[in-house]
């Protein structure tokens, strides 16, 4: 009797405590009695009717992303392999439709995201999809959600989070990004290259004209000095001719003595005798000697050229007047 009894207890003590359940938060579950819906139960403590109630199902509310890959083919004919990531979750007030209307909603919504991806995309050339891949994905939120929320769910978002072209049409692709990189380099380095040609050449232009404002500069020195120098030659009875000579032999020693100075010079003047300084000497002021006397007769020959002629009276015209005056 006694072991009877205490078998009833804990049978009964089961009983009741199978009437108590619990519920996590962000999920709902479904209530049947007998096998007929019966309620919808939130988070918390919750009781049923052991026996006669039972749990049908649990309904998670949290947001899921179920990732969907989709092989599709663009205008210009190069198949993708793109990733596209739903988000959704189940509507809190419409558990029932979730629960009851849909048995794999996993499988529904890759149905719809292959249908409209495989209708979006064909339109579309590949460089196209990669810059309008956000167009993609609302075409596929607002498709899913016209479809999804008659079963419950609501879609969050939609994202595409991946095109993946045939690996030939990639390395294609590098290879024009990298020609079209290639070709914008050169035509920086012709640039930069024009720059440094222009600038050297006007620096070439400035030291020309700096080195020939100095070689005009120094010209003009030599020159004074030789002014200089012939007039102090005259002051102690030396004419132009000898000094200017002078001069001219003294510079042609300088020269020889500044070339010889160069132990490394294999520079020979033809002749280089000590009488050539003076046969160099005697026929410089000869040649200045007949230069000027050249100068004096064409001075005198135009002298003579431009002296004007007397102008003669016409005595013609005269003889031919005389007698009509006279009659």
């Amino acid at each position: 009797m006694n072991t009877a009894l205490i078998i009833l207890l804990v049978f009964g003590f089961f009983i009741f405590m199978s009437s108590f359940f619990t519920v996590k938060q962000q999920s709902s579950v479904v209530i049947e009695r007998f096998g007929k819906f019966l309620s919808v139960r939130n988070s918390g403590l919750q009781l049923k009717i052991p026996i006669v109630d039972r749990i049908a199902g649990r309904v998670n509310l949290k947001i899921q992303q179920l990732d969907v890959i989709i092989e599709t083919k663009t205008k210009d004919n190069v198949f993708i392999k793109m990733k596209v990531s739903v988000q959704f979750k189940v509507i809190q007030e419409k558990v029932y439709d979730a629960f009851y209307k849909l048995e794999y909603p996993h499988d529904q919504i890759t149905a719809y995201v292959f249908d409209v991806v495989r209708a979006e995309v064909p339109k579309l050339k590949l460089d196209d999809v990669f810059e309008r891949k956000d167009d993609i994905a609302i075409a596929v939120k607002r498709e899913l959600n016209e479809a999804m929320t008659t079963y419950g769910y609501d879609i969050i978002n939609t994202l595409v989070t991946d095109i993946d072209p045939d690996i030939q049409v990639k390395n294609a692709m590098n290879r024009i990004n990298a020609a079209d990189r290639e070709k914008t380099a050169a035509e920086f380095e012709a640039e930069s290259s024009r720059i440094r040609i222009v600038a050297k050449a006007k620096a070439e232009a400035e030291s020309k004209r700096l080195q020939g404002q100095g070689i005009a500069d120094q010209r003009r020195e030599i020159a004074r000095g030789l002014v200089e120098s012939v007039e102090v030659l005259n002051n102690v009875g030396i004419n132009s001719q000898e000094a200017s000579a002078l001069i001219v032999v003294t510079q042609h020693y300088d020269t020889l003595q500044a070339i010889g100075a160069d132990a490394n010079s294999n520079l020979i003047l033809l002749p280089n005798s000590p009488q050539a300084g003076s046969d160099m000497l005697n026929n410089m002021v000869a040649s200045f000697t007949a230069s000027n006397q050249v100068g004096e007769m064409m001075k005198k020959n135009n002298k003579k050229v431009e002296k004007p002629k007397p102008v003669q009276p016409q005595s013609g015209y005269e003889d031919d007047i005389q007698p009509d005056v006279q009659q």
